[in-house]
């Protein structure tokens, strides 16, 4: 009988009649297909051994790999003895767990110095062109400039005057932005000290400030877009091609007339440029599929929601309820900007800021307090300035997340870098003195937090490792202490991202890629699920005169054409009567 064996979300197969190596349920369908050709049972075993801890969310073990293997105790150990001795696997003596060996990188060298880019592209320009029905490219940074290496013509009348061998300038081109926003920060500043940033028409960046900052805005999305900027009447949209070292080595874009090409358009078609770089490299990241087949779930007819801000955020986020003003203040981070919300009515306003935001608060003298790309910002919404209130020393490649105030007005910020690198991210708090001081580090992807009622328990949720923590905390000291566990969510369920606490120490959260809010009880025990319309929803607030309408945010950042289909409201706010208050939000007292 075949046995189906899990571990974290991963699958292995083990039936040695029909395919012993048939591995990991994300694994290609061709692939798994396969059985072993008759005498190389042995290399395959060892092949799919390797692929298993390749592919595994956590550091294995050898008992964890008897479990998903069904190997017998001695055969396992002679494999995993004979790949450390080729140097494809290492033995970390400490955590007693199989990591991936030196040689690997060695060969991963030698396939890279021989990597024909325009063949590996082909495929993927052919899809572009297929899906957009525009232009599709490929391109190399050349000589100050992006070298145009093949392309997929358009069957629409319009021709572009560019083709293979032509250039595009890099600071005006979407492929040139890709590549640029991606490269390390000494080869990026090198490049910038000698680029010239050659006006072409109204919408050509000029001013090194403003394009640098937008060069972090492009890597925090992943692509980049270009309207009009080289030539007039053309658009296009573009990711980078990252070798395994993250470099990049060259970018794919969809190109064409501006009339076809809206900028909602270039934005739904950003995430396919994105999942073509990274077939392209070989890179799966994050599956293209993982989305797609995550379909709305089934409606139990008891979840009720009312979209009360229909908007197109790219990455809605921060809401707070402005108990003095009774509205609501969110922000669009990828945007980026400011929305001040009156959900009663659906009305809504949006004030452009400079700098990527993660959240916005209210400032007990006046004004507002922000936490930016870099650091902590005073904010006038009404004159659209910002000035510096502290920046921390070790910001470089990272970016200001979601935060909230504690009672006694800190105000508590978290980080992640830019390309959501894992663990470096940290955790800081700002006092109403004006200092500054981190609190923790090693974060993946740091994200919603709160207090309960009497600010005994802060809680703080890592997206990227999909974990909540609890800490006991000191109000007074505004210190934090015994650190544990509270949840943790499966790849099925999705991410938390940001909460909310309610008066019972009820803990809500905004699931990302989950569909959903959720709400945990004291001890961590999923007690209430509301399905929403929207896959990404992101983070939650109480507001409303008794506080007891929880507000939430969503994202449409990186969303196809065909789910953004399925899920129109995506990026728009939503009210749900939940029953219950939340606990009051401060803002910040310096």
């Amino acid at each position: 009988m075949e046995q189906l064996k899990v571990i974290n979300g991963s699958k292995l197969m083990n039936n040695e009649r029909e395919a012993w190596g048939k591995v990991l349920a994300n694994s290609d369908e061709e692939e798994n297909s396969k059985v072993p050709i008759p005498g190389t049972q042995a290399l395959w075993k060892g092949l799919t051994i390797l692929k298993l801890i390749s592919e595994s969310p956590k550091e294995l073990r050898f008992s964890d790999l008897m479990d998903v293997s069904g190997l017998p105790k001695g055969t396992l150990h002679r494999i995993l003895q004979a790949l450390v001795e080729f140097r494809l696997l290492r033995y970390d003596q400490n955590e007693q767990t199989y990591k991936l060996g030196t040689r690997l990188f060695e060969m991963a060298h030698k396939v890279w110095s021989g990597f024909d880019l325009r063949g590996a592209a082909d495929p993927e320009l052919q899809r572009l062109q297929r899906l957009s029905v525009e232009t599709s490219r490929l391109g190399i940074i050349d000589d100050g400039g992006v070298l145009i290496i093949d392309q997929k013509e358009s069957p629409n009348p319009l021709r572009l005057e560019l083709g293979v061998g032509k250039k595009v300038q890099l600071h005006a081109s979407a492929m040139g932005k890709a590549i640029l926003a991606h490269l390390p920060p000494t080869e990026l500043a090198e490049t910038l000290s000698t680029l010239e940033l050659t006006r072409f028409s109204a919408n050509t960046i000029t001013n090194f400030s403003e394009f640098t900052r937008h060069l972090d805005l492009v890597k925090a999305r992943g692509y980049a877009i270009s309207v009009e900027e080289q030539f007039l009447g053309v658009s296009s949209v573009s990711a980078p091609i990252l070798d395994y070292y993250g470099k990049p080595i060259g970018a794919v874009s969809i190109v064409g007339g501006s009339y076809s090409l809206s900028i909602e358009r270039l934005h739904s078609l950003g995430r396919e440029v994105i999942e073509s770089a990274r077939r392209i490299a070989g890179n799966v990241g994050e599956s293209y599929m993982s989305i797609a087949n995550k379909r709305r779930p089934s409606i139990t007819g008891s979840n009720r929601w009312d979209c009360v801000v229909s908007c197109d955020a790219f990455l809605g986020e921060g809401p707070h309820w402005n108990e003095e003003k009774q509205h609501l203040e969110w922000v669009d981070i990828l945007e980026p900007s400011v929305h001040v919300s009156l959900p009663e009515i659906g009305q809504d306003s949006s004030f452009h800021v400079p700098e990527i935001i993660g959240a916005i608060v209210p400032r007990r003298r006046g004004g507002h307090v922000a936490v930016t790309q870099l650091g902590y910002r005073a904010v006038d919404l009404a004159k659209g300035e910002m000035s510096t209130l502290a920046t921390p020393d070790d910001m470089d490649g990272c970016r200001f997340n979601d935060g909230k105030c504690d009672p006694k007005g800190r105000f508590w910020a978290g980080t992640l870098a830019l390309d959501a690198a894992p663990n470096k991210g940290g955790l800081y708090c700002l006092e109403p003195s004006g200092k500054l001081r981190k609190v923790l580090s090693n974060l993946h992807i740091s994200n919603g937090l709160g207090w309960n009622a009497d600010a005994s328990k802060m809680y703080l949720a890592d997206s990227g490792k999909r974990e909540i923590y609890q800490f006991d905390y000191d109000l007074a000291a505004g210190s934090l202490s015994n650190k544990k566990l509270f949840a943790k969510l499966s790849e099925e369920d999705g991410s938390p991202d940001g909460m909310a606490i309610d008066a019972e120490g009820g803990v809500w959260c905004a699931i990302w890629d989950g569909w959903k809010v959720i709400r945990f009880d004291a001890d961590g025990i999923i007690d209430r699920v509301i399905d929403l319309p929207v896959p990404r929803p992101t983070s939650c607030a109480f507001g409303g005169k008794d506080l007891k309408t929880l507000y939430v945010t969503s994202a449409r950042i990186r969303l196809s054409a065909e789910m953004l289909a399925e899920a129109p409201l995506s990026g728009s706010v939503f009210a749900l009567d939940v029953g219950v208050s939340g606990v009051p939000v401060s803002t910040f007292a310096g």
